[in-house]
């Protein structure tokens, strides 16, 4: 009997320990349910009302915050075209004949009064034969008329011929005299054809480009060289018609050439009295010293002319500022909430990557400096002290 109790007791035991875990599991089994069906966020009473999730607010560095600058904005005025040397000489055959020789390259250096080069000038060494043989003529007749007049002279004192006869005596000797004169113009014209048809330097340069080859029959006024002076070069550009009144002649010139890396300071030179035809543009040119010449003619610049400002303009970042359908505006955080402002924006400095505001933005405003997708007007927003932008990617503004 004792035996059956003991075994009683023992089953009850066991019983009891399985009931026990079924509960145990039952309520962690609860638990967990409850802790994965619980929304984040959701505190009643205490984070949000009705259950609702409290707003976040977006938080934004010191470093993601402007305000806008007052200050003086210069005008910029730019253009561009290519270098070009205003002392260029191009040497040109003076007389008929063929080129013997050409002893400057492409790009050597010549001085002025230098030769280039020989061309066979036979047929004008014929030319200034002749042109001898008709002066020796010529003084051979007036010296005969001046005899014969001579002659007539003692005649006509002893009135053995008319004063008439005399008259034409005159009148030939005067014809003879012309005659001598107008060839001794004709012998010295080809004497100075003769010197000017050497091919001589007329500036010194560079040589640009050899135009013939020896051997060749050049003709008058052909091409044979191009000389190039690099000291001075000037820029040709053109503006527009409403800029053209803020730029005088004489101010200085920011001058970017290819291939270069730091600008170089000119003059403006010029400025065209009238706009061009169909364009409305205005011609402008500047000089550009190149003593050492470090330039060359053809090479493409930017020109910049700087106006300055006598005005203090409200300013912001470029990057601050989008635009949407045409409509600029900003992000602003005005008592710690993110509001977008249409603004109306005025001058540029691409160098200093400002803006002016002109309207639509008040003095001290906190003007997001940079922009963010994913911004919704009205959310709640603050400025924090440490230099990790960590809301943004909480909230999901993301900077682009």
């Amino acid at each position: 009997m004792r035996k059956g109790w003991a075994i009683s007791g023992v089953g009850l035991l066991v019983a009891a320990g399985i009931a026990a875990a079924v509960w145990m599991s039952r309520g962690s089994h609860g638990n967990a349910e409850a802790a994965i069906n619980a929304k984040p966020g959701v505190q009643a009473g205490k984070d949000g009302k009705d259950g609702k999730p409290a707003e976040v607010p977006l938080e934004f560095t010191a470093r993601e915050v402007v305000q806008p600058l007052m200050g003086a904005m210069p005008l910029v005025v730019e253009f561009s075209g290519p270098l070009v040397a205003p002392s260029t000489a191009i040497v040109r055959a003076k007389a008929p004949g063929t080129l013997l020789s050409l002893d400057v390259a492409e790009g050597s250096r010549v001085k002025a009064g230098q030769p280039l080069g020989r061309i066979d000038l036979a047929e004008l060494g014929s030319r200034i034969a002749e042109r001898a043989a008709m002066l020796e003529s010529a003084r051979a007749q007036l010296a005969q008329a001046e005899r014969t007049h001579a002659s007539n002279q003692r005649l006509a004192d002893q009135q053995f011929i008319s004063p008439i006869a005399l008259e034409t005596s005159r009148s030939a000797l005067d014809t003879a005299r012309a005659q001598m004169r107008a060839a001794e113009a004709q012998l010295n014209t080809t004497r100075v054809g003769l010197r000017e048809a050497a091919l001589v330097a007329p500036i010194a340069g560079v040589v640009h480009k050899r135009h013939v080859v020896p051997g060749e029959k050049l003709s008058v006024e052909q091409e044979v060289l191009s000389i190039v002076d690099l000291a001075r070069l000037e820029l040709a550009g053109s503006i527009g018609t409403h800029e053209v009144s803020r730029l005088q002649p004489g101010m200085p010139v920011q001058v970017r050439v290819e291939g270069f890396g730091s600008d170089v300071t000119g003059k403006l030179a010029r400025i065209a009295p009238a706009a061009e035809a169909g364009t409305r543009s205005i011609g402008v040119t500047i000089e550009l010293a190149n003593p050492k010449e470090r330039f060359r003619a053809g090479q493409y610049a930017l020109a910049r002319v700087i106006v300055a400002d006598p005005e203090q303009r409200m300013t912001l970042p470029v990057a601050a500022v989008g635009s949407t359908s045409g409509q600029n505006h900003v992000w602003v955080i005005d008592n710690g909430v993110l509001l977008r402002r249409a603004i109306t924006t005025g001058r540029r400095d691409e160098r200093e990557a400002r803006v002016e505001v002109l309207q639509g933005l008040a003095p001290g405003s906190q003007v997001l400096a940079a922009r963010f997708d994913n911004l919704r007007e009205g959310s709640k927003a603050v400025i924090v002290a440490r230099t990790a932008p960590v809301a943004s990617a909480a909230s999901g503004a993301v900077l682009k």
